[in-house]
């Protein structure tokens, strides 16, 4: 299958590497099939590309990476629309701000992650308490990068 975007161009991708995130990202609901592409294999930046809207792309990033204590507590309802996983199939990250006038100053959603069922490619933005900010500064500490090391959003299948 050929994905159209405007960022990438031409992406070739099979049909059944599509995330499926049926009530969209907020803001954004009608846009439900996305694909996650490497922004550069050295990097813990991906790219959430949309299939609906081949303009509309998001930078993600697992939240462990800048983050190492971040959890949440996800409800079972929640959890069950995404089908039938085990805790091991479940893939967490969040999108990034990144101003164009100063990366420095990159934040993250905290309060709405997305959760992901690896096995069924099925995913859903969530809303967590308020104690979550949405414009949470990420910091560039080489310590916490090199070790958080082995985390990594595991949905990568095509390449842009």
């Amino acid at each position: 299958m050929i994905i159209h975007s405007t960022r990438f161009g031409d992406i070739e991708c099979p049909e059944e590497k599509i995330l499926k995130i049926p009530s969209g990202i907020i803001g954004f609901p009608s846009s439900t099939r996305y694909l996650v592409l490497d922004h550069d294999r050295d990097v813990p930046f991906k790219w959430l590309q949309s299939l609906d809207q081949e303009e509309l792309a998001f930078v993600i990033v697992d939240p462990v990476w800048f983050k190492p204590d971040y959890r949440v507590t996800i409800a079972l309802d929640e959890i069950m629309e995404l089908g039938r996983a085990d805790e091991r199939e479940l893939v967490l990250f969040v999108i990034l701000t990144i101003p164009s006038d100063d990366p420095s100053r990159m934040t993250a959603n905290l309060r709405g992650p997305v959760i992901v069922n690896a096995g069924t490619r099925t995913g859903k933005q969530v809303i967590l308490r308020d104690e979550f900010p949405t414009r949470a500064p990420v910091r560039h500490e080489a310590p916490i990068l090199q070790a958080a090391a082995g985390h990594s959003i595991s949905l990568v299948e095509c390449h842009r």
